[in-house]
């Protein structure tokens, strides 16, 4: 058995959305020894940086938050799929002959995983097609590599086709050592009050298969 961390590692100089400074995190020691009798460290952050996930509240008004999601929908088994030879945005046509099935949590492995900057402006995302295709397949939910599912489209129409069918969104992740296959994956948000999204430490557990009761 082998555990795979698919996270992003939190810091002052990380990679952001379009790579815009305003998103970086505040991380900064506020008590620190021998000075002080304890080490004590502050972290400022927007909710969307870093490896997270994304409720219907964050497209959708009035949508359920974060502390909503189903627990059982966030430590399940996932399939990764490599979508590395898309060079813009992954459409109806990519995803079709890869076999998703209907309950599925699918992974997304684009050449965003081997870029620092997660591909910076011009990332790999999901365009319209894509996202209502997984969504009429029914699919559980869906990750990516990069920090958004969508690239500004404007009206967020591959947020809301999967949002508003439940779908979960996870985004962030670092899947370049990753191979194709079924994993048990975890990824479980920090529990934030009336939040839209939340960040998440996400692990694949390779050789691993979730027993049902």
């Amino acid at each position: 058995m082998r555990i795979i961390d698919i996270s992003m590692t939190i810091h002052n100089e990380m990679a952001t959305y379009k790579n815009r400074p305003e998103k970086r995190p505040n991380h900064f020691v506020e008590r620190a020894m021998p000075k002080d009798s304890a080490n004590e460290t502050a972290l400022h952050m927007n909710l969307h940086t870093g490896t997270h996930l994304d409720s219907p509240l964050h497209m959708i008004e009035g949508g359920s938050n974060t502390m909503a999601l189903p627990l059982e929908k966030l430590i399940t088994q996932a399939r990764v799929f490599d979508l590395t030879q898309v060079k813009d945005g992954i459409v109806r046509e990519d995803l079709e002959g890869l076999g998703i099935r209907k309950g599925d949590f699918v992974l997304l492995k684009t050449s965003n995983s081997f870029d620092p900057l997660c591909g910076a402006e011009d990332f790999v995302y999901v365009k319209e097609s894509g996202a209502r295709y997984l969504a009429e397949v029914g699919i559980s939910g869906v990750g990516i590599d990069t920090l958004g599912i969508e690239r500004a489209q404007e009206g967020h129409e591959t947020h809301i086709s999967l949002l508003s069918r439940d779908i979960i969104i996870l985004e962030g992740l670092r899947l370049a050592d990753v191979n194709p296959g079924e994993y048990l994956l975890i990824a479980l948000p920090v529990k934030i009050q009336d939040a839209e999204g939340a960040p998440t430490r996400a692990v694949l557990v390779e050789g691993a298969t979730l027993q049902k009761a």
